[in-house]
């Protein structure tokens, strides 16, 4: 019997993508085949990280590895992003014992039509807290209801870079880019301990390093 405390001390060192590529691998969140995305283009690599709802030790390894990249910035609060960074937050604000807001994706017509849940002041120092970046696009949007409160953000931390730490974007807009891991990274991870194929990597670098969409 797998012991799940285990499992996630194992999956939780921070700076080794390998034990947790693996259970990332296993409940389904990181796939490889061929796959259609948003954008209508074809990929051989899926990243679905709102299954770490699924899975409490995974969920608990990956919020470690989150507390690393946070540890050395300077915040008041952590803002998650719906969805997928919702969870996720929640699990880095218990390990921190840090406050959490976040921005809603449909603000309510009824009730107090709050844009951001939970307690905040304006001029606060938020970081951000995602799953992953694939363009900085998104994460600007999603930025855009903090700064529009008030609240200063300067640094955006997610577990995955699908790009492999392409921050232009996000630099030139004056945020900074905190990853955990790259997709190649992960990919070489999952390839060196028998995972997925060398065919299979291979097809992903060549994917990852094409200029095409990813979203």
């Amino acid at each position: 019997m797998i012991d799940p405390r285990r499992l996630a001390e194992e999956a939780a060192t921070p700076g080794d993508c390998t034990a947790l590529a693996e259970q990332l691998h296993r409940i389904g969140a990181v796939q490889f085949g061929t796959f259609t995305l948003k954008s209508g283009a074809s990929s051989p690599v899926y990243c679905d990280l709102r299954l770490l709802v699924s899975d409490a030790c995974v969920l608990a390894a990956a919020a470690e590895h989150y507390a690393a990249l946070l540890a050395p910035l300077t915040y008041d609060r952590i803002a998650a992003i719906p969805y997928a960074g919702l969870p996720i937050g929640a699990a880095v604000s218990l390990r921190l014992n840090r406050p959490l807001i976040f921005p809603r994706k449909e603000v309510k017509a009824y009730g107090r039509g709050r844009a951001i849940e939970g307690a905040f002041t304006p001029g606060e120092t938020v970081v951000v807290v995602d799953d992953l970046v694939s363009s900085g696009l998104s994460k600007i949007e999603a930025i855009a209801p903090l700064a529009e409160a008030g609240l200063i953000v300067r640094d955006i931390v997610v577990l995955i870079d699908r790009r492999g730490a392409d921050a232009t974007d996000l630099a030139a807009a004056g945020f900074r880019l905190h990853a955990a891991f790259t997709l190649p990274e992960i990919a070489a991870a999952l390839a060196e301990h028998g995972r997925i194929s060398p065919d299979e990597r291979a097809a992903i670098d060549r994917y990852l390093a094409a200029d095409r969409p990813v979203a």
